[in-house]
């Protein structure tokens, strides 16, 4: 059997500003693509170089891709967080945990980078299954 392959796009999330989706569904795995603090409406940035508004706009713009699929909190079994300072690690953490409190918690990573697109200082990615 073939697998089908499907771009997820949602007006809801920002548009992608390379040669992306927003996230690709292939056999009941969603792949979202990582999320940054923009204003889906606008394509700005948001958050001001605050890190929990930023990772709440983040987390907020990976929902809408997760939602215009069709998947929920529960669905999410793997994340990347990308950080410009590990030292948030601790705020980030709180408000993520926000975000997952349904089920299991997803598996994670967290690494540190030397620079995110526009500035960023927080960047999120996930894994989803949809049964």
């Amino acid at each position: 059997m073939p697998s089908l392959k499907k771009a997820i796009q949602t007006n809801s999330a920002p548009a992608p500003v390379g040669p992306y989706n927003q996230a690709v569904l292939v056999n009941g795995w969603l792949y979202c693509s990582g999320q940054i603090a923009l204003d889906p409406s606008t394509g700005e940035m948001l958050g001001n170089g605050n890190i929990e508004e930023e990772t709440n706009q983040v987390l907020n713009n990976l929902f809408a891709v997760l939602k215009a699929s069709g998947a929920k909190s529960s669905n999410v079994v793997r994340t990347t967080i990308y950080l410009t300072n590990l030292k948030d690690f601790n705020k980030v953490n709180k408000i993520y945990s926000n975000y997952f409190e349904e089920g299991v918690s997803p598996a994670r990573a967290c690494v540190e980078v030397s620079a995110l697109p526009k500035g960023a200082l927080v960047e999120i990615d996930c894994v989803a299954w949809i049964d």
